[in-house]
């Protein structure tokens, strides 16, 4: 029977639960508007600046970093944690849409307030004749000129490749990204091609754009545009004055120097002579966009309206130069800036907000990189990009039946309970065994309380996500409408999804590589590790202490730092391995070419694998370091009088005593190394075509840049987990079956020095 307090407890919860519910719409009006965004700097403070001026209920503004923010919009939203209204660009509406993250905007759009919008701004947002988004900015990128270099805009793209040879030595006509899908739209729009086709189909394929990657290359091999350039790279050779037009966006201003600023002046993009068409490129909206919780909040409608309306346009325009999408806001007359970048925007086209889009992105980037250093032509490079395409659009396996899994569990699930049944039944209470289970259960429950929390933070943190991923790789789908597959993800990977088994990007060629790639770093690791080790251990060493310090910076250092920078050294016209070979060539009179480390598998190769060693061999000298103080030194002073040599010391006594300890270092390096996605994918980002990524990086791909089939990549994971699985336990039992030298411990307190092999041979 429930205690007296109990009851009235009871009592007053139940009088009360009807009050809170009808409470409950209150409470939720009362909770603060909820606003995410991934601005920055100048655009921020615009934002915080309109806010600020927001009369109404009280925002909860969250910046959130970009290359983080779709997924947790994805993850956050239908949790019900999410943002009531969001900032985000119009081409993520096709998938947003298609899981229930954003809603139509309703009345935040005021009666007849589709008039006010320039160009497509408002098309781009609209879906199934329902707007989803209010347009507040427009971005497209458009023509800088530098007024030093040059003082007419061009009329066509001809005109630019003229002035190769007429402006100083070092400087080019043109930068920017050639080998970005995206910086090449506006030359494949003057051509009559598109990313995307009717029907969600591949649209860069044909004449056309054979035609627009060949102009291009053209372009370069001329040297009117630098090759494998960067938007750093293009950034900088505008602010040393070695660019005279580059094809940029707004957001390139922000990285320009005060000198470059005032020499720089934009202009909309020319045409293309041969076609007589103009350079269209992409456009992009940014928009206001209400979450399912947000349209149903009249204060979140409000602010969007807000958000939306002439006078944030205005603030926008006066604090973050970003040009308005509203016809009843002005632009400062003189502002040529501003006035180029609408011009643009009404000329451009709307990217494609279908989800398809996504998986252009890929493929195109690497048929123009091979077209681009001449490892394809055209037509092979881009019918290869419309395979992949084609392979990544495929439908979903079939739904199958979960009858099998559950069947196996209820065995699972059985086996254990007969087990314990089994075990319950020797251990009954008053046997022997039953008081001996009480006795050591009672001296261990002081241990059970130390380790409990690790146990519990072991299994939310480890054990969880292991389980969840697993189950993950049960199912497909493109990030919406899961549906389970059972074991279809792991036969299409392993049988190289219908392909030749060793085809590029199959799961086996891939898996060579990572062995491969395990492989050569781990052999490097050591022999550097330990052979640096060996040399800071001498006691005659000077500087030892600085040594250690200057050699362990690598290990210290972000790995995404070390990465970048090592990529920027291997660049081809601007590394710093060009530049040491051209030194070399004016000093010794040689005529070496500078590498082209990223064209072929072997250079590329090479390059991931020198900034690992840099990444890795600090971690293997640490350890050997460690492990050498460990060593007798008195074993090693009676093989030396025994007339063993230095080699016979290292390999007959100091290698086998370390073994023990670098041998779980090894095998943490080895794992490591096989999931070293940061290096492969920032230094060659799996150049070329592919053929350098690792399973990890690979699974990567299928996660975020393949329409975020997460099945197909969990199932990815679980075979990465097994192969790591198996190689450990088949290392463990190598060790277990190979006997170590057995190296007597006496000295100087046994009385006399133990004699090694060493000694031995040498007597």
């Amino acid at each position: 029977m429930p205690s007296r307090r109990c009851r009235l407890a009871l009592t007053l919860a139940a009088f009360a639960a009807p009050a809170l519910i009808l409470l409950l719409p209150a409470l939720a009006a009362a909770a603060p508007i909820r606003l995410w965004h991934a601005y920055r700097d100048d655009e921020a403070r615009a934002l915080d600046a309109i806010v600020a001026a927001f009369e109404g209920e009280e925002v909860e503004v969250l910046a959130v970093p970009f290359d983080a923010y779709a997924s947790k919009l994805q993850a956050a939203i239908p949790m019900g944690e999410g943002p009531d209204l969001f900032i985000d660009a119009h081409e993520r509406l096709g998938d947003f849409r298609a899981r229930d993250l954003v809603a139509p905007v309703g009345d935040a759009l005021d009666p007849g307030g589709e008039a006010v919008f320039q160009g497509p701004a408002l098309a781009a947002v609209r879906q199934g004749g329902e707007i989803l988004g209010l347009p507040i900015s427009q971005k497209c990128v458009a023509l800088y000129m530098n007024t030093a270099l040059v003082k007419e805009a061009p009329a066509a793209l001809e005109d630019i490749a003229a002035l190769a040879g007429s402006l100083p030595e070092g400087v080019y006509p043109l930068a920017y990204e050639a080998s970005n899908a995206y910086a090449h739209m506006p030359i494949l729009a003057a051509f009559g091609g598109a990313m995307l086709g009717e029907d969600d189909q591949f649209g860069f394929v044909g004449p056309g754009p054979e035609r627009s990657i060949e102009l291009v290359r053209s372009l370069i091999e001329r040297r009117v545009v630098p090759e494998d350039a960067n938007g750093a790279l293009v950034t900088d050779l505008f602010n040393a004055g070695r660019a005279a037009f580059v094809i940029s966006g707004p957001w390139f201003a922000g990285g320009l120097g005060e000198e470059a600023r005032r020499r720089a002046r934009v202009v909309p993009l020319p045409k293309v002579r041969e076609t007589g068409l103009p350079m269209r490129p992409f456009l992009t909206v940014e928009a206001v966009m209400l979450s399912p919780q947000g349209a149903r909040r009249a204060g979140a409608r409000a602010l969007a309206r807000h958000l939306a309306g002439a006078a944030a346009a205005a603030t926008r325009l006066e604090l973050a130069r970003t040009p308005p999408v509203r016809s009843d806001v002005a632009v400062p007359a003189g502002d040529a800036f501003i006035a180029a970048f609408t011009e643009q925007a009404r000329a451009a086209i709307p990217m494609p907000t279908s989800p398809a889009m996504r998986s252009t992105w890929e493929p195109s980037t690497r048929a123009i990189r091979k077209v681009l250093r001449g490892d394809a032509p055209p037509d092979v490079a881009l019918s290869e990009a419309k395979r992949r395409f084609d392979d990544v659009r495929r439908p979903l396996p079939p739904p199958a039946s979960p009858a099998p899994l559950l069947v196996a569990l209820g065995a699972l699930a059985l086996a254990l309970a007969l087990r314990w049944v089994r075990a319950a039944r020797g251990a009954a209470p008053g046997t022997a065994h039953w008081r001996s289970f009480r006795r050591s259960l009672g001296r261990s429950i002081p241990a059970y309380k130390y380790v409990a929390h690790a146990v519990v933070a072991i299994g939310v943190l480890v054990v969880i996500p292991l389980v969840i991923g697993a189950a993950t790789s049960l199912f497909a789908g493109r990030g919406e409408g899961l549906r389970y597959v059972g074991l279809a993800n792991f036969i299409s990977i392993l049988t190289a999804r219908g392909g030749p088994l060793f085809a590029s990007g199959s799961f086996y060629l891939v898996l060579a590589v990572t062995v491969l790639w395990t492989a050569v770093n781990l052999c490097l690791h050591v022999l550097l590790g330990v052979s640096l080790a060996l040399l800071l251990h001498r006691p005659t060493l000077r500087l030892r202490a600085l040594y250690r310090v200057l050699l362990i910076v690598p290990w210290a250092v972000p790995s995404y730092v070390t990465a970048l920078s090592w990529k920027g050294m291997f660049h081809r016209q601007f590394g710093a391995v060009t530049g040491l070979i051209e030194a070399v060539n004016s000093a010794l009179g040689t005529s070496i070419e500078p590498i082209s480390w990223f064209s072929s598998f072997t250079t590329a190769f090479t390059a991931n694998v020198t900034t690992n060693v840099w990444l890795g061999f600090p971690f293997m000298m640490v350890v050997t370091l460690g492990a050498l103080t460990a060593v007798p030194e008195d074993v090693l002073e009676a093989a030396e009088v025994d007339g063993a040599t230095r080699w016979q010391r290292l390999r007959k006594i100091t290698l086998p005593l370390i073994r023990p300890v670098l041998a779980p270092a090894v095998t943490l390096g080895a794992i490591w190394t096989f999931n070293m996605f940061n290096v492969v994918f920032l230094v060659s980002g799996g150049d070329p075509d592919g053929t350098t990524d690792i399973l990890v990086s690979e699974a990567y791909r299928w996660a975020f840049t393949r329409e975020a089939q997460y099945g197909y990549a969990a199932a990815y994971s679980v075979l990465i987990f097994l192969l790591l699985t198996l190689a450990t336990r088949a290392f463990r039992f190598r060790r277990r079956r190979t006997p170590v030298s057995a190296i007597p411990q006496g000295g100087a307190e046994a009385g006399s020095a133990p004699v090694p092999a060493a000694a031995t041979e040498v007597a």
